[in-house]
C-alpha cells in the first residue's frame, strides 16, 4: 500500500498530496473557526519548519482535527477513522476530501497497513497527525492506543504535542448565543525516542513512550481534563471509569452505551 504524500517511484521524497483541496479545506476551517469560536494558539514557534515530525494531541470532540489544521500549518497527513456519529454531515464528510490513512475499528489488518503508509511518510521527510487516545468518546485524558508510540518508535522522528481545549463546548455556547473560547497550546517537540531494534516495538518500551507523549499533552490542557494524568487522585479516579477503550469487546461493531462524560466517537488509533 503506498503511502498518500509519498510519491510511488524510487524518490523518497515527500510531496504532499490534495493541495489544492486541502488548501481550500483549511480555508475553510479557519473561517468556521472565526465565526464559532475564539480562537487562539499559544506556542506557534513551537512548530518545526520542516518534517519530518509526529503531530499528538488530545481527543475530546469531533472538531479536534479540525483545530489542528487551523494550529499547525505545515502539510498534514492523518491517521485515523471516517466514523464521526456525531458530527454534522459537512463535518463527517471533510476526512474523505482531505484523505487520511484509514483504521478501522476491529480490522487490525487495515490498522497495520495504515501505519506502514503513515511510516512511510514520515520516513521520507511528511508530517502525521494522530490522536493517540483512538477516539473521542470522554472529555478528560485517556491513555493511548499503541499506534503512536510505535510510529515514533519505528521512525525515531521527533512528536509535537498540543492541547485542545473548548471544542466540546462550541456548539452549547452557540445554543446560548455566544462564541466559545478554543485555545490550541503547542509544546516544545519531544523526542526522538531512541531504542535498540531488539526493543523498539516491545510492549513495555511502546507503554513508556505512549506515557511520555500523553504526559506532554497532560501538560497543555487544564488540570480537570488530564484524566488519568491527572496530579489529582479524584480526577484520576474519575477518569479512570471512563478511560477503557470501549470498541475492544466481542462485537466490535457495536457502538458502546452512553454514559455520564461518555459519549460514541470516531477513532484515530
Amino acid at each position: 500500500m503506498a503511502a498518500m504524500g509519498t510519491e510511488t517511484s524510487s524518490s523518497t521524497e515527500w510531496r504532499p498530496q490534495r493541495r489544492v483541496m486541502r488548501r481550500f479545506l483549511a480555508g475553510l476551517i479557519r473561517v468556521a473557526f472565526a465565526l464559532l469560536a475564539r480562537f487562539h494558539v499559544e506556542g506557534q514557534e513551537n512548530v518545526p519548519k520542516e518534517g519530518p515530525f509526529l503531530v499528538v494531541a488530545n481527543h475530546f470532540h469531533f472538531a479536534d482535527p479540525l483545530a489542528v489544521i487551523r494550529a499547525v500549518r505545515q502539510p498534514l497527513d492523518f491517521i485515523g477513522g471516517f466514523r464521526m456519529p456525531f458530527a454534522p454531515a459537512s463535518v463527517r464528510l471533510l476526512p474523505r476530501l482531505w484523505g487520511l490513512y484509514r483504521v478501522p475499528r476491529g480490522e487490525e489488518g487495515f490498522a497495520r497497513a495504515a501505519l506502514r503508509s503513515a511510516e512511510m511518510t514520515l520516513l521520507a521527510g511528511g508530517v502525521v497527525g494522530i490522536f493517540p487516545e483512538g477516539g473521542s468518546w470522554t472529555n478528560v485524558l485517556r491513555r493511548p492506543r499503541p499506534g503512536t508510540a510505535f510510529l515514533a518508535a519505528r521512525t525515531g522522528v521527533c512528536v509535537l504535542p498540543l492541547g485542545i481545549d473548548g471544542t466540546d463546548r462550541i456548539f452549547p455556547s452557540l445554543r446560548h448565543l455566544r462564541r466559545q473560547p478554543v485555545t490550541v497550546r503547542i509544546g516544545a517537540p519531544i523526542g526522538p525516542f531512541r531504542t535498540s531494534d531488539a526493543d523498539r516495538t516491545g510492549r513495555d518500551r511502546l507503554e513508556a513512550i505512549g506515557d511520555a507523549v500523553m504526559r506532554a499533552v497532560a501538560e497543555l490542557i487544564p488540570e480537570d481534563r488530564r484524566g488519568v494524568y491527572s496530579a489529582d487522585p479524584d480526577v484520576r479516579r474519575k477518569a479512570e471509569a471512563v478511560a477503557a477503550y470501549p470498541w475492544e469487546r466481542a462485537n466490535r461493531r457495536t457502538p458502546p452505551r452512553s454514559q455520564p462524560n461518555v459519549r460514541e466517537g470516531e477513532t484515530h488509533d
